[in-house]
């Protein structure tokens, strides 16, 4: 069994123990300003995660514990699809943009990012800035793909004036998944299985 590094050691115990717990899907959701939601059934019922449904986004995490014990076992499959390891089970996170939720901050004239799960992001792991036909502007970085938080655009725009991130490129919004390697909705994947 592999494990990793950031996981807490609590989690891997429980995947030891008990190897075999089958997946859930359709439970939880990270919105585009990087919050966890929780969809019990009445919400998975009102439609998907991101279909601006009223109810379908469910309950937001408010607990600041347990966000965090979220975004450190937060991790994805081969597929490209996101989940939480709770103890031995895997609990697929449908996502509303993207996987990861850039937010960014000056400091002494120095541009801090960092990702809703508090990881942080030097500069320089920036490949590419990327922005779409809405207007939403994207890191493409070694970790993945993120959009950057709506209320931290002009920061970023602020440091693409400066010459500290590479240029950005244009592309359409539909593409993100196939050329970035990851899946919105792991739920409809599942759902979709023969």
């Amino acid at each position: 069994m592999q494990y990793d590094a950031r996981m807490d050691d609590i989690v891997k115990q429980a995947m030891a123990k008990w190897p075999n717990v089958p997946a859930c899907w359709g439970w939880l959701g990270l919105d585009a300003r990087g919050n966890w939601w929780l969809r019990d059934a009445q919400a998975q019922a009102s439609g998907g995660f991101a279909s601006g449904k009223p109810g379908a986004k469910g309950s937001r995490v408010e607990h600041e514990k347990l966000a965090q014990f979220i975004a450190r076992n937060y991790l994805a499959d081969a597929r490209g699809c996101w989940y939480f390891q709770n103890g031995p089970q895997q609990v697929f996170v449908e996502l509303e943009a993207t996987p990861w939720i850039w937010r960014a901050q000056w400091r002494d004239e120095t541009l801090q990012l960092h990702a809703h799960t508090g990881d942080v992001l030097a500069l320089t792991q920036v490949r590419a800035v990327l922005t779409d036909e809405q207007g939403a502007v994207y890191l493409n970085t070694a970790q993945g793909l993120g959009m950057v938080h709506t209320q931290d655009v002009l920061d970023v725009s602020q440091a693409l004036e400066r010459g500290l991130l590479p240029q950005p490129a244009e592309l359409s919004s539909a593409q993100l998944e196939a050329q970035f390697g990851f899946v919105r909705s792991p739920a409809a994947l599942d759902a979709a299985k023969p």
